[in-house]
């Protein structure tokens, strides 16, 4: 059975250039503070595809003006094997993040039809941090394009108290060509949504306290 992490060429899901800048949510010069947008790469696994889907997302978002994005990769974090009595210096440096982002995009595989472990344990990590935000999912699989796992990870988002957006972007990893054009137009898209939402909820719990 084939594993959908497993990365037989680090280029395969796109080397197509191209951004998703200049779409209806590009606020370059508004005046606004940028948004800050988490992307969260959520696979551990060795041989993982997670890295070149993140760095694929991340040469098309960072054209965008008015995010500043911020990569989180799991991969680089030291998480206890057990949930711990006290927060250890590397859940505190990943619950910081998430403190500081006011929006984010979740990078996952899709593994027996629902999401890994590492992506689980490390949402577990924050609670407040995490409500009144926007969540968006850049997904990829075998066949399902990721989809089973995005909507696993709803109803765990919606436990937080965020928003999780209707668009995303799905990658079948059976797909002989990159996403290419099409890819480009599912990422802004959801950019667009990313930013309208990030936007509206950041003024909202500036202007009042929100009650979980």
């Amino acid at each position: 059975m084939r594993d959908p992490d497993e990365d037989p060429d680090e280029n395969a899901v796109g080397s197509v250039d191209g951004s998703a800048g200049g779409s209806a949510g590009d606020r370059t010069g508004d005046g606004a503070p940028p948004l800050r947008v988490a992307v969260i790469i959520g696979s551990t696994r060795e041989g993982r595809v997670g890295g070149s889907v993140g760095r694929w997302f991340m040469e098309r978002a960072a054209g965008r003006g008015g995010l500043e994005l911020t990569v989180l990769d799991l991969v680089d974090y030291d998480f206890p094997a057990r949930y711990p009595d006290r927060a250890t210096g590397q859940v505190r440096r990943f619950t910081e993040q998430i403190g500081r982002a006011d929006a984010f995009v979740v990078v996952t595989p899709e593994y027996n039809r629902s999401f890994p472990a590492s992506l689980k344990q490390a949402i577990d990590f924050a609670y407040d941090e995490w409500q009144t935000k926007p969540v968006a999912f850049v997904s990829y699989g075998h066949g399902s394009s990721g989809l089973y796992a995005v909507e696993a990870l709803r109803s765990v988002f919606t436990e937080l108290h965020t928003v999780t957006l209707r668009n995303g972007v799905h990658l079948n990893l059976l797909d002989d060509a990159a996403p290419a054009e099409g890819g480009d137009r599912a990422v802004g898209r959801m950019l667009d949504q990313l930013d309208w939402w990030g936007l509206a909820l950041r003024e909202a719990r500036a202007a009042r306290p929100y009650v979980s």
